[in-house]
């Protein structure tokens, strides 16, 4: 069954908009799941216990059973469902059945891989859960592992709806260190626990989910108060410490409070295991543990290791692998890594395009002809973002020609070239400037805004393409924002020098 959940291109600008939006996807289910339940399900021999047993290697499966024991129009109860086997007794194996034939069921590799690196983050969360506090809370172990898997599952559909707006998220806030409300804001129109917060409560998630949000959300001075005691590094004076506040000892011995410390751990050890986000999620959890630092640590390790060995999939990253790294090394965003050079059929193809930018006479019938032919050739050449403007001398304007890689709105950009310094001195003689995180402070503000916004990131090319001393274009190129390869970047400049005799030529085709 194909993936059938169609999103708006727009993105939602208000948190009602957005809860109704991921209320309504449909996320897919490994067809390998799928199967053995559905098995299972027509199978007399199995108990309630052995199909739930069974749906807990799908966390999308479990969470849709989970929405739909919990619904409003089919819960029974006032509370919701706390676990999987509840849910599956409370819809009975007829209705289960019902569910799985209308969920999407596609190959596990199938499966958008945003989707599938949260779904491995929420399985990992839930291994340091059971096994930092399943035995110390035992009689709890079910609240502890639905409340872990189920925690992030509003970022589930989030992956699903809108993967690059998650992807940018990631960068700039985790491997840039940029501001979160503000990325969120920008990217989202709205801060993402609140929008976490309001899914979970619209799903009826179970109670230790919500808790957790509203921990963040209400209850952050108090976090940060327990926080500065487990920075203490004598247990004797933080105990001493908690002794005196028995009511935030109190808050904050809740076992709801294991759910929250899970996924900290899961979700900061996606960086590496040296940064200052996971080591304040180990002294808390240490503090809640009443355990050291290093003891923490370990089992920390042998829990991600544990996890890897039953939830690590090829092509997704486990924090496991990074154990074997340098304690300093990080995992790098894949927008922070140069890309691999052209392959070799994009090179032919580039060489044959620029051999016939300088092909005489001209094969081009018009300059929207050439401009396409150019795009294509810098597309060859490995850039995946490019735009090429035409200079208006008359209105002294730069208008878009062509582009690739941008949205549709980009085509209708025009930049007035008086009234930027920077457009100025690149249309008053032919250059190039080459953007890098050294000098992009300094000329990132020079560019138009609209410009600025088409090519965000900290690596980008312009270059002015000129015949007889007269510029005509300006070509801007980049690879995705990502670090430019020097073989890419001497690429672009033979293409401009392609592109630049191509327009000689035409532009002499009735001399």
């Amino acid at each position: 069954m194909p993936i059938e959940t169609k999103v708006p291109t727009r993105v939602p600008a208000s948190l009602e908009a957005w809860v109704k939006l991921l209320d309504g996807v449909r996320i897919p289910i490994p067809k390998e799941s799928h199967d053995r339940v559905l098995q299972a399900i027509n199978d007399s021999r199995r108990s309630m216990r052995e199909i739930a047993d069974l749906m807990q290697d799908s966390p999308a499966l479990a969470l849709c059973v989970m929405r739909e024991a919990n619904h409003p129009a089919n819960a029974s109860q006032a509370a919701p469902a706390e676990s999987l086997e509840v849910a599956l007794t409370r819809l009975g194996l007829s209705r289960a059945s019902e569910l799985l034939a209308r969920l999407p069921a596609v190959p596990g590799d199938d499966i958008p891989p945003v989707l599938r690196q949260f779904l491995l983050i929420s399985q990992h969360a839930t291994q340091q859960a059971n096994g930092l506090f399943g035995a110390r809370l035992a009689r709890l172990w079910q609240d502890i592992h639905w409340g872990s898997l189920l925690f992030l599952s509003p970022m589930w559909a989030m992956a699903l709806a809108y993967p690059k707006l998650l992807d940018a998220w990631e960068l700039r806030v985790i491997h840039k260190g940029e501001d979160a409300a503000e990325v969120e804001h920008e990217l989202f129109g709205v801060r993402l626990m609140p929008l976490c917060q309001a899914v979970a409560e619209h799903w009826r998630l179970p109670g230790w989910v919500t808790q957790g949000y509203h921990l963040l959300l209400e209850e952050r001075e108090l976090l940060a108060q327990v926080l500065n005691i487990a920075r203490e590094p004598d247990p004797l004076v933080q105990q001493h410490r908690l002794d005196e506040e028995p009511a935030l000892r109190r808050w904050f011995n809740q076992p709801p409070n294991t759910v929250l410390l899970a996924n900290g751990l899961a979700l900061a050890a996606q960086v590496g295991w040296d940064n200052p986000h996971l080591l304040r999620w180990q002294l808390l959890t240490a503090l809640y543990l009443q355990t050291s630092l290093d003891d923490v640590q370990q089992q920390v390790h042998q829990q991600a290791a544990a996890s890897a060995r039953h939830h690590a999939r090829h092509a997704l990253f486990h924090p496991a692998e990074a154990l074997i790294w340098p304690w300093h090394q990080r995992r790098p965003h894949p927008d922070m890594l140069t890309p691999p050079p052209p392959k070799t059929e994009d090179l032919a193809r580039w060489r044959a395009l620029c051999q016939e930018l300088l092909s005489q006479p001209t094969s081009f019938s018009n300059t929207v002809h050439l401009a396409s032919h150019a795009r294509e050739a810098l597309q060859a050449c490995g850039m995946e973002r490019v735009m090429l403007l035409s200079l208006d001398k008359a209105c002294d304007y730069l208008r878009v020609q062509q582009i690739a890689g941008l949205p549709a709105e980009a085509s209708t950009m025009a930049l007035p070239v008086g009234q930027n310094k920077l457009l100025k001195k690149l249309v008053a003689q032919a250059g190039q400037l080459r953007l890098t995180p050294d000098n992009h402070a300094q000329f990132s503000a020079l560019l138009p805004a609209p410009l600025r916004a088409f090519f965000r990131g900290e690596h980008l090319l312009l270059r002015s393409l000129a015949v007889n001393n007269q510029v005509l274009m300006l070509a801007v190129a980049d690879q995705g924002g990502k670090p430019l390869a020097d073989v890419g970047v001497q690429a672009f400049g033979k293409t401009a020098q392609c592109i630049e005799r191509a327009l000689a030529v035409f532009a002499s085709r009735n001399a």
